[in-house]
């Protein structure tokens, strides 16, 4: 019986049908796939092992028991949207007999504003991982680059890392950038982010590169201590480390694509063009940052203007 299929196996099957028929990126899988694993080692605590087993209740006590882990409401969001989808498969599949999932709500979530730095803590930054830069180090070379990259074109970290040394066009000022679900878009980058990137091209990439163990790596702009393609893991790291040399709040890589759209629509950029510049399929998205601009014009009024 179909029924009898264990959790694992319907787990497996459903994440196969998202990489090779529905053709979903290779991170958007991982999240998904990370989030059914936990579902699983939830329901073996539950003796629930076979997917047949599965019940509405076994998945409200998942959220709940995530919940209660201290998971982000965006999250639970997200595992909720994730066990409808799977359930939903597993009815169409013939798997289960009814859709475990069907009645399963979606948990409301406040729209929290992004943590956004002021402009005179992204120069202070920038200012200091320049200097650091200087003192002939790779590393702090290729740490320098990076910042600039991120915050000039408003790059998520994994579009950072995928960057190869052909993504780059000088003569444009231009950089092509692979986004959610594999979509590629191209994006401009300031005068300033191109000197960072020509420094660590000629004063360190070539030693990083001398570390590599892996024959791919040639074509990778940003390579890690040992010579490979760098990861998310050093890319937080390196913006936790530079968020805290000049006092500012550790709000990771994200703050910084954050900060760069809201500065640009703060500097006039159009709703629009800020929208193509982040690769955002929904300008609704987008507008989150207009919220952020409000807020700080209230704040600069109240602090300035004579009458307020």
């Amino acid at each position: 019986m179909t029924a009898e299929i264990s959790v694992a196996a319907a787990i497996d099957r459903y994440l196969s049908e998202l990489r090779v028929v529905r053709g979903l990126s290779a991170n958007t899988v991982k999240a998904y796939g990370n989030d059914l694993k936990d579902l699983a080692a939830d329901l073996t605590d539950t003796r629930v092992t076979l997917i047949g087993q599965l019940r509405l209740d076994h998945l409200r006590d998942w959220l709940w028991h995530s919940s209660q882990r201290g998971l982000a409401e965006t999250s639970l969001a997200r595992r909720s949207t994730v066990a409808r989808s799977f359930g939903r498969w597993a009815f169409e599949q013939g798997i289960v007999d009814a859709d475990p999932a069907a009645r399963l709500q979606v948990p409301k979530t406040g729209r929290t504003l992004p943590v956004v730095h002021s402009r005179q803590t992204m120069r202070a930054l920038l200012d200091h991982a320049h200097e650091a830069a200087a003192s002939g180090d790779s590393v702090k070379a290729r740490d320098w680059a990076m910042l600039e990259v991120l915050y000039a074109s408003a790059l998520r970290v994994s579009e950072l890392v995928g960057l190869t040394l052909d993504d780059i066009d000088r003569d444009n000022r231009l950089i092509t950038v692979v986004g959610k679900g594999d979509k590629q878009r191209v994006v401009p980058i300031g005068d300033i982010a191109l000197a960072a990137i020509d420094h660590y091209l000629e004063t360190a990439r070539g030693s990083l590169l001398a570390r590599a163990a892996h024959p791919d790596a040639g074509h990778h702009l940003f390579l890690g201590a040992r010579g490979g393609q760098i990861n998310a893991r050093t890319v937080h790291g390196v913006v936790t480390q530079a968020l805290t040399a000049v006092g500012a709040r550790n709000a990771g890589p994200h703050s910084f694509r954050h900060t760069a759209a809201t500065h640009m629509l703060d500097g006039g950029a159009d709703l629009r063009a800020v929208q193509t510049l982040l690769g955002h399929s929904s300008i609704g998205t987008t507008q989150i940052y207009t919220h952020v601009s409000v807020e700080q014009l209230a704040s600069s009024y109240l602090q300035a203007h004579p009458r307020a």
